[in-house]
């Protein structure tokens, strides 16, 4: 009996992901930056994906999208919300797991999720961007850091400061304020991974969530905004070892159950 080789592709604003599901195992998954254009980055991930698996896109039985360009994919045979896919692949990775915030480049999520992968509830923030990983990118230029550098120096600050701005702009100012006075780097990148961290509690408080919690986007690849959270919500969070992923790999299982039934 042939493979049934199912591909989930999550075109979102500031990074594409796609992923490959193989008679139900998760076997490969691939993540760049968008670009200008979307569609013609989505084509290469996939592109790239055949090349790494041998096959051709005859072999492949489905391809659902996701995502911001969710719609532009050429090759999708069905579009899916985020939220749902979001869901799903949290669900494949962690069974077990109740509750999802998501963190990306953009905008923010809190999603319910029960044992099948389904969603029940969720919330939204995509109107600003100081609770996105845009907060942590602003962040780093006024410090002269990449953002790779700030998880793990935000762990070393010994004193907390407040960043008490709801806008990014208004933060930006305050951060730069708080450098004249001569508090220290790693105090102000703390300070803003606690910043995040609080607007994400406000924003995750309407839904009542129970853990297990999972932490995805890729603002979850920050250990620092791993420890925040884990200080504000006061629980233990899990984390996927590829968190940029989880939305492709729920499309991909989507079109995987599609493809057996």
């Amino acid at each position: 009996m042939d493979k049934i080789i199912t591909i989930g592709i999550d075109l979102g604003s500031r990074t594409s992901k796609l992923a490959v599901i193989i008679d139900g195992e998760h076997k490969l998954s691939l993540h760049k930056t968008s670009g200008v254009n979307p569609k013609i980055t989505g084509t290469e991930l996939l592109d790239d994906a055949m090349g790494k698996l041998g096959i051709s896109q005859d072999d492949i039985n489905k391809i659902y999208s996701t995502g911001y360009g969710r719609n532009i994919v050429p090759f999708s045979e069905k579009r899916i919300s985020e939220i749902s896919c979001h869901a799903k692949g949290v669900n494949f990775l962690f069974p077990e797991a109740k509750a999802i915030i998501d963190i990306g480049g953009q905008d923010s999520k809190g999603i319910l999720v029960n044992s099948k992968g389904r969603v029940l509830d969720f919330v939204m923030n995509d109107k600003c961007a100081a609770g996105t990983g845009r907060f942590l990118e602003v962040a780093a230029n006024i410090l002269e850091l990449t953002v790779d550098e700030l998880g793990p120096i935000a762990l070393t600050s010994k004193n907390e400061v407040n960043v008490n701005s709801t806008c990014v702009v208004f933060a930006e100012s305050e951060i730069i304020g708080l450098i004249s006075k001569g508090i220290s780097p790693e105090d102000i990148v703390k300070s803003v991974h606690l910043s995040i961290a609080k607007r994400t509690r406000n924003m995750v408080a309407r839904l009542h969530w129970q853990k297990p919690l999972v932490f995805t986007g890729g603002v979850a690849k920050n250990i620092g905004m791993v420890k925040a959270l884990e200080e504000v919500l006061e629980t233990e969070i899990q984390t996927p070892e590829d968190p940029f992923i989880t939305g492709a790999l729920g499309a991909a299982y989507f079109a995987y159950q599609d493809a057996i039934k």
